[in-house]
């Protein structure tokens, strides 16, 4: 039998840890808090992050990571994008030698500027045939309700992406394979950026043509990095790309299209910090996104303003008026 360890026992990672399960993989949840990791063990629920929904019986759960990874064919990395290495790190040990490693992140590391991908490789040494990334519109409380939803999973490996695909793929989870591990992670990554622009401008209560301007120039910035970096454009038009991109700038279920909002209704940053209980990933990441694009000259005019309101004092109306002042240009730029 296939066995998976995620490593995450946040909203996303116990979701995906649910799929495994259902799916028949014998699946151990790895968390640092010992009173989550029990509910999940014993009582079958994760009362923090999906309250009142019930887990596979077969789900296990662990603070143990050498015990999480005992014999796991997939490492399923759930974490906060920020700090992958320095827990990565700690894990590499423990990790069986022919493992592969499976990014549920959506970030860029600060400093670095590299993806998620590239920081595993780096940390624990490995090809990046062994690295396999999945993304998509996947809102955790939609997909653990067992509502339908489709993802991607990305290796540069076919016989990999195929692997991972056969492990999760349950009847309202259905995921399409891809070797673009770029333009996926990109998708994921840059569309938080996007997400929080969105918010921002439903918290200001303007209308659906600026969310539609704000998320389609927003499609336009991720497919000019991506294209610089390697990218398949088709990436792009797809789960990862643009179905990615419509779920988070949409829900009220998106931790970073809330996190705009309330920047948009006159919340100071610290007081959305204060009540966000989850990580918006958008926050931090907007400035490696931004550097990423200025270290290739990659035209990112959204992404600057979003670092300019959640970093440096920059109000949404000032963003506004620099966004809409800008010197005229084609539709298509810049790819």
């Amino acid at each position: 039998m296939t066995k998976a360890a995620v490593f995450g026992t946040g909203s996303w990672g116990t979701t995906f840890a649910t799929i495994l399960a259902e799916a028949g993989t014998d699946t151990i949840l790895w968390g640092r808090r010992p009173e989550v990791v029990e509910a999940i063990d014993r009582r079958h629920e994760n009362p923090d992050y999906l309250p009142g929904i019930p887990l596979p019986p077969t789900l296990r759960a662990t603070v143990h990571p050498e015990e999480a990874l005992d014999g796991a064919d997939f490492m399923v990395l759930a974490v906060p994008s920020q700090s992958l290495r320095g827990n990565l790190a700690a894990w590499r040990r423990h990790i069986p030698g022919d493992a592969v490693l499976v990014s549920l992140m959506k970030g860029i590391e600060l400093g670095s500027c590299k993806r998620m991908s590239e920081v595993v490789r780096e940390v624990v040494g490995v090809p990046e045939e062994r690295v396999a990334v999945i993304s998509g519109p996947n809102l955790a409380l939609e997909i653990a309700e067992r509502q339908p939803a489709a993802a991607v999973v990305a290796c540069t490996d076919e016989s990999v992406a195929d692997r991972l695909q056969e492990a999760c793929h349950v009847p309202w989870f259905r995921p399409y394979t891809n070797p673009d591990v770029v333009g996926v992670e990109l998708g994921g990554a840059v569309k938080n950026v996007i997400a929080l622009a969105v918010g921002v401008a439903a918290g200001m209560k303007l209308g659906d043509n600026v969310r539609a301007t704000l998320m389609t120039r927003g499609l336009a910035e991720i497919s000019r990095l991506g294209a610089v970096l390697g990218a398949d454009q088709h990436t792009f038009a797809g789960l990862a790309g643009m179905g990615d991109l419509i779920a988070t700038c949409t829900s009220p279920l998106s931790r970073n299209r809330t996190f705009g909002e309330n920047l948009g209704r006159g919340m100071t940053l610290s007081e959305v910090v204060a009540a966000t209980k989850q990580t918006a990933e958008g926050v931090k990441s907007c400035e490696s996104v931004l550097e990423l694009a200025r270290k290739h000259d990659v035209e990112m005019p959204i992404t600057e303003v979003v670092v300019g309101v959640v970093h440096d004092g920059l109000t949404p109306a000032e963003a506004g008026v620099l966004l809409m002042s800008r010197s005229p240009k084609p539709e298509r730029y810049g790819v």
